[in-house]
C-alpha cells in the first residue's frame, strides 16, 4: 500500500469519525425505554409511554421533549445527595463527548498538514493524537453507559422492580454511531502511524533524527 493511499484512507476515516460523532451528539436515541408490552399502561397509548433520550434531553411520547437537568446550572443544587453521583457522571460525558468532537477538527487539520508534508514527526504526532482522541471518546461513552444503568437502578429502587417487569430498555442507534466514531478514530490513528512507518522506510534520513 502506497503512502498516499494510506494518508487518504486515514483522512477519510477521520472524517467519518467526525460525522458519526456529530450526528450522535445531536440526536436523542442514545437510550430508549419501550413499554409497549407493559401490563401497567392502563389502556394508554403505548407510544405515549415510550421514551428515548440523548445527551441533552429526553423525549416522551410522540412529540414531547424536555431538557435534562443542567449539571452546571443552579437547579443542580437541588439534586438529592444520593443522586449526586449521577450529576457528576452527567458532567463528565457532556464535557468529554463534545470535546472529542472539537479535537477531531484539530486532528483533521493536523492530518491534512502532515499528509501534505510527509513529515515523520507530524505523522507520528497525528497518529498518537487520534488514538488519544479515540480513548477520550470511549471514556465518554463508557461514562454514559454507567450513568444510564445507575439512573435505571435508582428508578427501580424508587418505584419497585415489578413496575419494570415488561419494560424493555436498551441503547439505540445514536450510541451505535458514537461507537462507530470511536472505532473510526482509532483506525485513523493507526493508519497515520502506518504512514509514519512508510515515511521512515522511504526516507531513512528522517528516522535517523529521532
Amino acid at each position: 500500500m502506497s503512502l498516499g493511499t494510506v494518508c487518504v484512507t486515514a483522512g477519510l476515516t477521520g472524517l467519518f469519525s467526525f460525522v458519526f460523532l456529530a450526528v450522535a451528539i445531536g440526536t436523542d436515541y442514545w437510550y430508549i425505554i419501550d413499554v409497549s408490552d407493559s401490563r401497567y399502561n392502563h389502556g394508554e397509548d403505548s407510544e405515549d409511554l415510550n421514551s428515548h433520550s440523548g445527551l441533552w434531553r429526553i423525549c416522551e411520547g410522540k412529540n414531547a421533549c424536555i431538557a435534562l437537568i443542567d449539571p452546571f446550572g443552579e437547579e443542580s443544587q437541588n439534586v438529592p445527595e444520593s443522586q449526586r453521583h449521577l450529576l457528576f457522571m452527567q458532567k463528565v460525558f457532556v464535557i468529554l463527548l463534545p470535546l472529542s468532537l472539537v479535537l477531531l477538527v484539530f486532528g483533521g487539520i493536523c492530518g491534512l498538514v502532515s499528509s501534505l508534508a510527509n513529515g515523520l514527526h507530524m505523522l507520528l504526532f497525528t497518529g498518537s493524537y487520534f488514538l488519544v482522541g479515540g480513548a477520550l471518546t470511549l471514556t465518554g461513552i463508557a461514562v454514559y453507559i454507567a450513568y444510564s444503568k445507575a439512573a435505571f437502578a435508582i428508578a427501580m429502587h424508587l418505584y419497585g422492580h415489578k413496575l419494570f417487569d415488561n419494560v424493555h430498555i436498551g441503547f439505540s442507534w445514536s450510541m451505535g454511531l458514537a461507537c462507530l466514531s470511536c472505532v473510526s478514530e482509532v483506525i485513523s490513528g493507526a493508519l497515520f502511524l502506518l504512514a509514519a512507518k512508510l515515511v521512515a522506510v522511504q526516507h531513512p534520513e528522517q528516522s535517523a533524527v529521532i
